[in-house]
């Protein structure tokens, strides 16, 4: 069995909350240096070949950089507004930087960067992340060469291993858990929500 079992109907609420501003939206969980958990909003760019595969971005100088390093499990949580569903992803993730082995994510990469705004770009090219605030830092409004990722540009990508979609909608309430088994098959059952 694939991804299958729980890509519809994630498909259905991208495809149904489309015409909201946050339905890109995701808060990603990982697990930081002293065991706590740290959460932040990351942006959904698309899904890879593989089913199960989601894409984000991220700086090479931003924490979660360290933290996916020494311990690649993670968590989305995905809230689409309109159909009042949420899905929880959980995963490995892996980081592809311009050196990466694999010639199809250096690409995924690459088109990543090439489909960014331009002022998503621009925040590649400012000064790093979470350090202290220097008042003479140049913060630069001119975007980045869209042709050429920045070296600090990484594609960051969710293998989903479990995920557990609760439809909000009615009384009572759906909620439907879909893991995958050391095979790699994923396997689906309804639970009480």
């Amino acid at each position: 069995m694939s991804a299958e079992l729980w890509r519809p109907s994630l498909d259905l609420a991208l495809h149904r909350n489309r015409e909201h501003p946050d339905a890109r939206l995701v808060q990603l969980a990982t697990i930081g240096p002293d065991g706590r958990p740290a959460a932040r909003t990351v942006v959904f760019r698309r899904f890879l070949d593989d089913p199960r595969a989601l894409a984000f971005a991220t700086d090479a100088r931003d924490a979660k950089r360290a933290q996916l390093e020494a311990d690649p499990r993670a968590e989305i949580c995905w809230y689409f507004p309109i159909t009042r569903e949420q899905f929880r992803i959980a995963g490995l993730v892996a980081l592809v930087g311009p050196d990466a082995a694999d010639p199809a994510l250096r690409r995924v990469r690459d088109e990543v960067w090439t489909a960014l705004t331009d002022e998503a770009r621009t925040r590649f090219a400012w000064p790093t992340p979470g350090e202290p605030r220097d008042p003479a830092a140049c913060f630069p409004d001119a975007a980045p060469d869209r042709s050429t990722p920045l070296g600090n540009f990484l594609l960051m990508t969710l293998s989903a291993v479990a995920v557990d979609h609760l439809a909000l909608e009615g009384d009572p309430r759906r909620r439907w858990i879909h893991e995958i088994d050391a095979q790699g098959r994923w396997t689906g059952r309804e639970v009480n929500p």
